[in-house]
């Protein structure tokens, strides 16, 4: 970061602001801006002067602009309102007394639909305004206050606990673990080449798909540098597994999952829960939400996100079973971007290339030489690529069990990083020997505490999490896999009953003109 600085941060604590991304509005103030404020202000003065107001009545501080504004609306709902029908009430006169009662209905009629469309508008906004605050008073009941002097006792704290992680070892790789999964993943492809060859297609495709699960686990050490820590050789080992092995860019993966690391369960900011109109796990979706990570694509709420989401908790296990055809869409969604091409210019320039020759590689292998010229009929290709795929399955329910089912507030640039990374994410409860089944990543709270902490750590870094957290107050959330499971299907159920809820809001509001919400 050394060539982006620009200055030293002057001593003491920083106060965080809204950065522009997330919503923050900052205008550079030169002299021009100064005067032309200057101006005015004099000429609101002056006119204040001259109809005999003073500064308070005449809302110095709206400005101007904001009463010629308002007026010309309030003209052009008289307008719309009141002018309009009454010359078309007027024109009418001349028809006789049927054609004008025939128009004066048809008006009416019209006029009673957009008040009604109006309504709908209102009491949808009003109803995800209410649930999203209730969401956020929970929060601060649950976890530390977001004063200043609070925030910044926990981030001393965590420095404390970082330091421990270091002076620990925590961060030193034990290779030895993975030479073990390196032997269970040598097992798992010779038993998927051995099905293959004795024409066990539906085996084999188990196997594979066992490979593909237990793999990708590496990939993710790789991707967050936990295994060397060194930038080069821990890439080629995530280029090698996912790209060349599995199909998937690395690259894709590092981008959305960098920032899902910083900013958890954002809905505006998180890609891994930008998932409208299958899934939509807080109300905040049903406005429809633009992505800051996407360029500012719009996961619009339309007539299929009120169809699926009400089902989703349906939906879900079916959609994790195939959710790796999605992987490899957004994988070269990626690397023909323009995010992968700006490595170009990099010292990383052989990132982009070597993603594309990998996963080029990996579909001739995969859907050339296995799927078209090994295996023999239609129905057992199709049969091979779904049973392949849907064994992966437990990968995809553990990378959202950990986050789905927690906060999605927003709270404060105030909140420090543990609090919010511990408030988003969960960890999943099981016996030490069955670690190998969640690849590790069950410790996804301590995880996003320590990415660099090879997940292999991670189990004995727990228990100064939890000490952490009893020190400071933050709710630790631990729960086994089922009760995990539970939760997030309960946040599917949940969310798809405020959809209904807000459905009959509008309706009624449509209907009487109030939304009643009280």
């Amino acid at each position: 970061m050394k060539a982006f600085r620009i200055g030293l941060k002057p001593s003491g604590s920083w106060t965080n602001m809204t950065a522009p991304i997330r919503g923050g509005v900052f205008r550079k103030h030169n002299k021009t801006d100064a005067d032309a404020e200057l101006a005015v202000v004099e000429v609101t003065s002056l006119a204040s002067l001259s109809s005999g107001e003073s500064d308070a009545d005449s809302g110095i501080e709206s400005g101007t602009e904001c009463f010629s504004d308002t007026e010309s609306t309030i003209d052009s709902i008289i307008a719309v309102d009141v002018i309009e029908p009454i010359e078309q009430s007027t024109a009418t006169l001349q028809s006789g007394p049927t054609a004008r009662r025939r128009k004066a209905a048809r008006v009416d009629a019209e006029l009673s639909a957009e008040v009604a469309i109006e309504n709908a508008r209102i009491a949808k906004e009003e109803y995800i305004n209410m649930v999203v605050r209730q969401g956020i008073e929970q929060d601060h009941l649950e976890y530390p206050p977001l004063d200043d002097a609070v925030q910044q006792e926990i981030v001393r704290k965590f420095r404390v606990l970082h330091q421990k992680v270091y002076d620990g070892g925590y961060y030193d790789c034990r290779y030895l673990e993975y030479g073990k999964e390196a032997v269970r993943y040598s097992m798992l492809f010779a038993m998927f080449v051995v099905a293959v060859r004795y024409q066990w297609y539906m085996t084999s495709a188990a196997f594979l798909g066992l490979f593909w699960h237990q793999i990708m686990f590496t990939a993710h050490d790789a991707g967050h540098r936990a295994i060397t820590h060194n930038f080069v050789f821990d890439t080629l080992v995530g280029l090698f597994i996912a790209d060349f092995c599995c199909g998937l860019s690395i690259g894709w993966w590092k981008s959305s999952h960098n920032v899902h690391h910083l900013i958890t369960n954002h809905p505006e900011h998180d890609p891994d829960i930008q998932n409208v109109p299958i899934f939509a796990t807080c109300p905040s979706f049903f406005r429809s939400i633009r992505s800051t990570y996407y360029d500012g694509f719009v996961f619009y709420w339309d007539a299929v996100a009120d169809f699926l989401v009400p089902y989703q908790k349906y939906s879900y296990y079916p959609i994790m079973g195939v959710a790796r055809f999605n992987l490899y869409l957004l994988s070269w969604l990626h690397v023909l971007s323009s995010k992968a091409s700006s490595l170009g210019g990099s010292k990383a320039w052989w990132i982009r290339p070597t993603e594309m020759v990998f996963m080029a590689c990996y579909w001739f292998l995969f859907g050339y030489c296995l799927v078209w010229r090994t295996l023999p009929t239609w129905t057992i290709r199709i049969a091979f690529v779904l049973v392949s795929h849907i064994i992966t399955m437990p990968l995809h329910v553990q990378i959202t069990l950990s986050h789905w089912g927690m906060s999605h507030s927003e709270l404060s640039e105030v909140e420090s990083f543990p609090q919010r990374q511990l408030r988003t994410t969960m960890d999943v409860d099981c016996p030490a020997w069955f670690d190998f089944v969640h690849g590790g990543l069950q410790f996804q709270a301590v995880h996003h505490l320590f990415p660099r902490v090879p997940r292999h750590n991670l189990r004995r870094l727990q228990g100064l999490v939890k000490e952490f957290c009893n020190d400071t107050g933050i709710k630790y959330s631990i729960y086994n896999f089922t009760d995990g499971n539970v939760k997030v299907l309960g946040r599917l159920e949940m969310v798809s009953e405020q959809l209904r809820m807000m459905a009959s809001c509008q309706k009624y509001m449509a209907e009487t003109g109030e939304s009643g919400l009280h």
